[in-house]
């Protein structure tokens, strides 16, 4: 299994998880997402895994790859608009 396959899945574990303990996600989410906590801790589960999924995979690896580099330049211009 290839470092870039391990990494995918763990991200979508990771997505998974805002699911399963999404308050393990508040106090990381509150401060980008001060509105609509609750649902975006599940659009940002679900990001999670999608891209994960996608990047676990060799043949959508590069969609995967471009999807987190999207997804990362949300994240930090959030993070950056309610700072």
């Amino acid at each position: 299994m290839s470092i870039a396959t391990i990494a995918g899945l763990g991200l979508a574990a990771t997505g998974a998880a805002h699911f399963v303990a999404p308050d393990a996600f508040r106090a990381i989410t509150e401060g980008p997402f001060p509105d609509d906590t609750d649902g975006w801790i599940k659009k940002n589960g679900t990001t999670e895994l999608v891209v994960g999924l996608l990047i676990a995979k060799k043949s959508t690896r590069k969609l995967g790859l471009l999807g987190l580099g999207a997804y990362g330049a949300f994240l930090a211009s959030r993070v950056s608009a309610n700072a």
